[in-house]
Formats: structure tokens, sequence, C-alpha cells
């Protein structure tokens, strides 16, 4: 799952990495706390080559009536991307690349307290989700998206039994559909080594929380070097947090 991420790097910087021609509506950056339903930056290629547009965090299969029509789809299963009704069509011609810088995950520890993680590229380098994307509505259509998770691998199923697909450089033309057909083929979990995690501190989470201190390392002690996941925090010691709605 993920239901909370940062995107920091500069519009002209994403657009040059990811080849893209840049919408004029984009949100502004730095973000340090995108949450569902909030616009954000989405790689598609349709035409004469890529665009980096804006898009809702949430995804609206055609036929809901509003968009409290039913659950937020913020997330997509690659496990059953291509089966789902409001998925189907999307995972075969409307596929999309969503930055990010880093993303957050949550659990809880033996008294409920939610603890929050940070989880970026071991290299620091910026990351890019899997998506889909839908149009939505008849009289003003807005375009509207969801993350493609995996199962975890090792290194993030100490905090959560999920994870954003993550798609190397060269695996993008396959999954925006410029390198024909075998999208199905990249949506495996990424391999051990790729991410890196610590916790940060509270303040995140609220939806409302903002600026750069929120993806800084937390120390429970100012001699302490910043938290990392051990043996302790494994499933049984520490609670996933969980939001079925979102998932």
């Amino acid at each position: 799952m993920c239901g909370r991420f940062a995107l920091t790097l500069p519009n002209d910087a994403m657009a040059r990495l990811f080849a893209a021609s840049p919408a004029n509506d984009l949100p502004a950056l730095p973000n340090y706390n995108i949450c569902p339903t909030n616009p954000v930056h989405v790689i598609q290629a349709e035409g004469d080559g890529r665009q980096l547009v804006a898009m809702r965090w949430g995804f609206l299969p055609q036929w809901y009536q509003s968009e409290l029509a039913g659950p937020l789809l913020i997330n997509a299963r690659a496990e059953t991307l291509a089966q789902k009704p409001a998925f189907a069509e999307a995972c075969r011609t409307r596929r999309c690349l969503i930055p990010a810088t880093g993303f957050y995950e949550w659990v809880k520890d033996g008294d409920g307290k939610r603890l929050p993680w940070y989880i970026q590229a071991s290299d620091q380098t910026p990351l890019a989700f899997a998506g889909i994307w839908q149009s939505w509505g008849q009289q003003d259509p807005q375009k509207t998206c969801a993350i493609v998770t995996t199962a975890a691998n090792q290194t993030i199923s100490a905090i959560h039994h999920r994870m954003p697909l993550v798609l190397e450089p060269q695996h993008w033309p396959l999954w925006l559909g410029e390198a024909g057909k075998g999208a199905a083929a990249l949506m495996q979990p990424g391999p051990e080594g790729q991410l890196r995690m610590h916790r940060v501190a509270p303040q995140v989470n609220s939806n409302r929380a903002a600026g750069p201190e929120l993806i800084e390392p937390f120390y429970e002690d100012a001699e302490q070097e910043p938290a990392q996941p051990q043996d302790a925090d494994l499933p049984g010691q520490l609670a996933h947090e969980t939001e079925p709605r979102l998932i």
C-alpha cells in the first residue's frame, strides 16, 4: 500500500528526467506530504510523446456518479489489476508513471501508537511508481489515477506487507506502452537493496503537516542513530497500520 508520499524534484528537472512536455497547471512543489485526492504529477504517453500532467490521486471508475460514490481507489493491486472491472481497461491502455522522492508507511507499537517510516531509493534518486489513469466525468472531465502495488519484498516487509511498484528507467517505455506488449512481466516486488527506510517524526501523522522536516530521520534519543527496522519490528511485535478502504 502507498497512502502518502513526497515529491521535491522541480518541474523542469522532472520534465528532463522523463523526457516529457510539462503542462501549465502542475501542482506546486516541493510537497513533503502528498495525500489522497490531492493533484499529483503524472507522466503519460499519448500522441506525439510523453506529457507531464496533473491528475487527481484517487481513481474514479466511469460508473461512479460522484467522487464519493464508492471506495477511494488510491492503490491497485498488481495481482488482480487486469481482472478488476474498475481497472482492467486502464491496465491495458492507460498506464502511467507517478514520480516520487519517497513515500511513508506506518506501523503500530504495542501501545497502539502510530510510528511513521519514510522510504526512498537507496541512492536517493527519484522514484517512478507504476500507475494507471482514468478520465472521469461528462461535463468537466478530470483525469484520475492510482498507484499499482505488489507484495512487499523482504526489505519493506519489515514494516508493511505491500509496496508500490517502482520501475527502473529501462522499464518506463514498456510500462507506458511505447515498447509494445509485455508490461505484465514488470509487476513484481522490487529487488532487495532498491529502497532504504528510516523513522520520521509523528508530525506526518497529520495530513495537514508540511515542510522538509517531515522526511528527516527521527531520533528517539538525541545520542542515538535514526531508528531502523530490526527483528523486533517484524509482524507479531508491530502491527501493520492498515486502512482497508484505501487498498
